[in-house]
């Protein structure tokens, strides 16, 4: 199972472990079960604080395994063989449960212990999901800290049945004590939120106290992340607000075009965003949504939450989300055959048949991503051409089970009341309607600004995008704006890093040449 090196990286990992480990496996005659029965085997090895217990007779699922601190109530489940994406989740589980550090912020630690009440999680991953390793880790480890959570990571390939009977269409997919929870990338702070109502509460009463910052930043993409660094090399009282720190990223697979790092993805991508910006003096505020901008001399933003912060000036980096297409069906079957992520959701269509609307660079690399699991993909594009680079387009029509339609606009995704089985479309050129039987739809047409909370109040394009001038100067004095959710042309990473730097340099001068110039600490050097 392990080769060679990841059995020497393993072994160092184990090394940190110091208390006593026991592995119960639960197993079938399964092929699957004897992979995991030979992974676990090779892990114990590794260490002389794991043991391993094997059952076949037990009333779990099989095959799966639990890691436990013998002794206590502490322990995880895999139902599942946890390569891929989750070998981090596996590793992490075994030196939580064997007592080292759990990296929470003590705040958040002392809140999971204090939850009151039996919590009992199941949620269905796949193994190429990259959104999915957030979840089954921050509830791994609550359930280190709180013994009265119990949860288990349930491989959907492995467990079709189940799959197939709770109509799970998308992952990562959590269910709370056999009632659906959440699903998609949820964060420690997110899943807390909503198991603690009164958390917000008090959450907002803290934030309200917060002195008035220099720059506060709404957003933690790239664009934010640059703008934080850069302001608070400059001395200032600096503070990010953001929805989920990493913003977009967090939902992109491979990232090959950012200069300097050849490869890499968007959560290793976004937690390198996070560790830089904590190397410096910025008050981060997760998981806190902005709701509304006052301009002023001090320029107020408000969040969900109702918390007030004020600001001598404000930098919105609040990025794009994915476009829906907006036809009857897509919000009633979104989850149950509507999807937006082929990377995370492909695996759950393995056998059927798909669409994928939109014929740019995001749509093609989806089509030849699906192609290779799916029966068969059926390609629709409003345009009279795709628009994706030539290289995508030969890929995609060396495809047998790849169906290209062009002209054709969608006109409604149907379904029987819980699954998608169809999708309708009208050719533009006769003005013919057509239906194509199928199984799952995969949107992607681009991006849509999130500034629906900023409209009245600043600048902005009929398509939404804040309009921003050379510097990064929205409308209203003192407020700026960079990255995606601006009128600045192609929406790239690095492009937005850049403008992020550049926004933070430009709310510093305006500082400076304001009446109420700001008092830096001890100078920072700045890079080039």
């Amino acid at each position: 199972m392990l080769d060679a090196d990841l059995k020497s990286q393993l072994k160092s990992y184990l090394e940190k472990v110091v208390q006593p480990i026991e592995i119960v496996a639960s197993l079938d005659d399964s092929a699957t079960a004897r992979e995991m029965q030979e992974l676990l085997q090779e892990i114990v090895l590794l260490s002389d604080k794991i043991s391993l217990v094997e059952r076949r007779d037990d009333k779990e699922r099989k095959p799966s395994f639990s890691i436990n601190r013998p002794g206590s109530d502490i322990g995880v489940r895999f139902a599942g063989v946890p390569m891929g994406h989750e070998f981090t989740s596996l590793v992490l589980a075994l030196l939580q449960v064997g007592g080292h550090t759990i990296r929470f912020d003590d705040a958040v630690i002392e809140q999971i212990r204090n939850l009151d009440g039996d919590y009992v999680f199941e949620t269905f991953i796949s193994l190429s999901c990259h959104n999915c390793p957030e979840v089954v880790q921050a509830l791994n480890a609550m359930a280190v800290i709180n013994p009265r959570i119990k949860v288990t990571t349930i491989d959907g390939g492995v467990f079709p049945q189940e799959v197939e009977a709770r109509q799970i269409m998308a992952v990562p997919m959590m269910f709370l004590n056999g009632e659906h929870f959440g699903q998609g990338r949820t964060s420690v702070e997110e899943i807390l939120a909503k198991l603690d109502t009164n958390a917000g509460a008090r959450q907002a009463a803290e934030l309200s106290k917060k002195d008035v910052f220099d720059v506060l930043i709404v957003g933690g993409g790239p664009a934010g992340a640059a703008a934080a660094i850069y302001a608070s090399r400059k001395g200032i009282k600096t503070g990010v607000l953001a929805e989920r720190f990493g913003g977009q990223v967090l939902d992109t697979l491979a990232i090959e075009n950012f200069v300097s790092v050849t490869e890499t993805d968007g959560p290793k991508f976004a937690v390198a965003l996070e560790q830089h910006v904590k190397q410096y003096e910025v008050d981060i505020m997760n998981t806190q949504r902005a709701v509304q901008l006052a301009p002023g001399k001090l320029i107020e933003v408000t969040t969900a939450s109702g918390a007030v912060l004020k600001s001598k000036s404000v930098i919105l980096a609040t990025g794009a989300r994915w476009r829906e297409i907006n036809v009857p069906g897509e919000k009633e079957y979104r989850n149950h055959g509507v999807a937006y992520c082929p990377h995370c959701d492909g695996p759950l269509f393995k056998g059927k048949r798909v669409a994928v609307i939109g014929g740019g660079n995001s749509g093609v690399e989806a089509a030849i991503d699906l192609a290779g699991l799916v029966k068969h993909v059926t390609l629709i594009e409003f345009g009279a051409e795709l628009r994706a680079d030539a290289v995508l387009q030969r890929k995609l029509r060396s495809l047998a089970n790849v169906t290209v339609i062009l002209s054709a606009q969608t006109s409604q995704i149907h379904g029987d009341g819980k699954i998608v089985d169809g999708l309708s479309y009208t050719d533009r050129n006769s003005g013919a309607s057509h239906r194509v039987e199928l199984e799952g739809v995969f949107v992607q047409i681009g991006l849509v600004p999130n500034t629906e909370w900023l409209k009245g109040v600043v600048g902005l394009s009929r398509h939404g995008e804040i309009e921003v001038d050379a510097r990064g100067q929205t409308s209203v004095p003192g407020v700026f704006a960079a990255g995606d959710v601006t009128t600045v042309p192609f929406k790239q990473i690095v492009i937005a890093v850049g403008e992020g730097a550049k926004a933070a340099l430009a709310a510093f001068d305006h500082l400076i040449r304001s009446d109420d110039a700001v008092e830096t600490a001890a100078p920072v050097a700045i890079a080039a």
